[in-house]
């Protein structure tokens, strides 16, 4: 949680804590933990882990919409988590921590300087998830797979600063992120390779561009 309790003491994160009346959960790889968006004004924190947004549109497509790892926040003020097509699905053992919303907003008790901290680092948390919301969504809106793929390289070097990218998918998990066919996007992979804009070892991408 070193992004939420970003300049605030253990000692008043213990305090926030307890004033929001959060609850610890633990959950082991694979599970399905949809269950905690059933509040709408549920605030999930990842501690640790790896939790992916899925959905299932009623072609039986699966899409991954997003993933979380540690210090990301997950919330229907962020995305959409109340449509049945979403499922949140830990990818490994996952600890998180569950606020209510209204509570940390409406807390009445004159706002100390560290609650104060916390509520700037939560602002500025759910500010950068509304940006990378809006990359996806740019991500998509492009034609062809090269297109979505180069789109998707220049954003990950742009946050990296790197022409060196790490997929943080398989190449299915790419695939179903980028919503495209797997097989189609792995010959476009080919196709770039061999015109030379990229160099592919595994998940090590480098851009020669």
């Amino acid at each position: 949680m070193n992004e939420l309790f970003l300049n605030i003491s253990k000692n008043n994160q213990e305090k926030i804590l307890k004033i929001t009346e959060s609850d610890n959960f633990t959950f082991k790889k694979n599970t399905n933990i949809s269950t905690l968006t059933n509040d709408n004004n549920n605030l999930i924190i990842i501690t640790s882990g790896k939790i992916q947004l899925i959905r299932n549109d009623y072609n039986g497509n699966r899409i991954i919409m997003n993933e979380f790892i540690e210090d990301d926040i997950i919330g229907s003020i962020i995305i959409p988590l109340a449509n049945q097509e979403y499922e949140l699905i830990t990818k490994e053992d996952t600890n998180v921590i569950v606020m209510d919303y209204n509570r940390i907003i409406n807390y009445n008790e004159n706002w100390s300087y560290y609650y104060q901290q916390f509520i700037k680092n939560l602002l500025n948390i759910i500010t950068n998830k509304m940006k990378e919301k809006n990359n996806r969504i740019e991500i998509l809106t492009k034609k062809t797979i090269r297109d979505k793929l180069l789109e998707y390289f220049k954003m990950a070097t742009q946050k990296s600063g790197s022409k060196i990218i790490y997929l943080p998918y398989s190449f299915l998990e790419l695939a179903e992120y980028l919503s495209v066919d797997r097989s189609a996007m792995s010959r476009e992979l080919k196709y770039l390779k061999e015109e030379g804009f990229i160099k592919v070892d595994y998940r090590k991408i480098t851009l020669l561009y």
